[in-house]
């Protein structure tokens, strides 16, 4: 796959600035914020540990004790496309890192750059030959593969390495103690891909794969997914009906792609359909009466979330009334349910949201509340 050549450069300095690295925060202000400001249209971005780069002296280690949210995106991200009037276009990454940035958020996040995910990881969840079905047919710049549902360009196969390479950092930092919860921006997105099919504009499950890992390599017996996208993750479902260690809790609009919803019915699948026009007053009785229970009686020790920001009441995929303020809710009830059983342990991927402004005011809104942040 051909990169633009300031990606080769921006790799170099990614393991200087990494926390951990020893390179001093001034320089690797510099190299990153020129680097990220050419490529994502924003003036600099927070660097690991959650000082800019005007904000005084420090190493590594001392900035990174104030961190507590961090945010995991990749540039190459934003170069997947699945043609130019696609709704899950290169836009909706950047809206969301605007709008941290303008809504003065990125003052307590910590940026870091998605790694690659390796195979091995992603085969815990999906087969070799959907693996390769991506891997092999990558098409020429200007060109599209249709793997399944899904239209694949040239960038495609190293974007959804990166995106789901950040779902497995973020689980590995969150576990290991490094940061409390994580917000990862994925394209391609990722909860309508099963075992063997990619589905919905996605490609692999990268928030399956992530707790997959949290199960079968950090050993951890009781996991919980929280899906709050308009439509029904069959992907997640797909994955773990078979885990009950794997509780999956969600809400999904009823009549609506994927046209499904709660095949298996089990103890730890509570997936709620509701109907067209539901709003937040409905969701929040769906949350208190049925997910918080359930996920009370699980007692999750990690909890992963598809946010889906696509329920909202201007969204033009779905037929939902969601606010800003009815994610902050949600949110708020997940962190809580994390801090009393899963030491707040949170890893939080984006799914839907194509009304940009909605996507941005919604995105705000579910990252306040992971970081607490009033």
């Amino acid at each position: 796959m051909q990169l633009p050549p300031e990606f080769d450069r921006r790799d170099r300095l990614k393991n200087r600035w990494q926390i951990g690295g020893s390179i001093h925060r001034q320089e690797a202000g510099n190299a990153v914020s020129s680097f990220l400001g050419r490529i994502m249209g924003l003036p600099w971005y927070r660097l690991p540990g959650g000082l800019s780069p005007e904000q005084g002296e420090g190493t590594h280690s001392e900035r990174f004790l104030i961190m507590t949210t961090a945010v995991y995106f990749h540039p190459v991200c934003q170069l997947h496309e699945m043609g130019g009037h696609h709704p899950e276009s290169p836009a909706r990454m950047k809206t969301m890192l605007k709008a941290f940035r303008e809504s003065g958020l990125d003052r307590v996040l910590q940026y870091r750059l998605s790694p690659e995910a390796t195979e091995q990881d992603i085969r815990r969840v999906h087969t070799q030959d959907m693996i390769n079905k991506a891997k092999n047919n990558i098409p020429a710049l200007g060109d599209y593969y249709p793997l399944d549902e899904t239209p694949l360009n040239h960038y495609s196969w190293k974007a959804a390495l990166r995106t789901t390479g950040a779902a497995v950092a973020a689980t590995d930092a969150v576990l290991a103690g490094e940061i409390n919860n994580a917000f990862c921006i994925q394209r391609p997105i990722g909860h309508h891909s099963t075992i063997g099919e990619a589905m919905g504009f996605c490609v692999f499950n990268s928030l399956a794969v992530a707790a997959m890992r949290a199960v079968k390599v950090h050993k951890l017996n009781r996991v919980a997914i929280v899906d709050i996208d308009v439509h029904h993750g069959n992907g997640t479902e797909d994955v773990f009906a078979y885990e009950p260690s794997v509780m999956m809790v969600s809400y999904y609009q009823q009549y609506l792609y994927p046209f499904c919803g709660n095949e298996k019915e089990r103890a730890h699948m509570v997936n709620v359909p509701v109907p067209p026009g539901t709003g937040g007053d409905v969701i929040r009785q769906v949350v208190t009466e049925k997910w918080l229970p359930a996920l009370h009686r699980h007692k999750p020790e990690m909890i992963f979330i598809s946010s889906g920001f696509d329920a909202h009441r201007d969204d033009p995929l779905g037929d939902m009334n969601l606010v800003e303020d009815d994610y902050a809710w949600i949110t708020r009830q997940v962190v809580a349910i994390a801090d009393e059983y899963a030491q707040g342990r949170i890893v939080s991927l984006s799914e839907g949201g194509y009304n940009l402004d909605a996507l941005a005011g919604s995105v705000v809104a579910h990252v306040k509340a992971l970081a607490k942040v009033e």
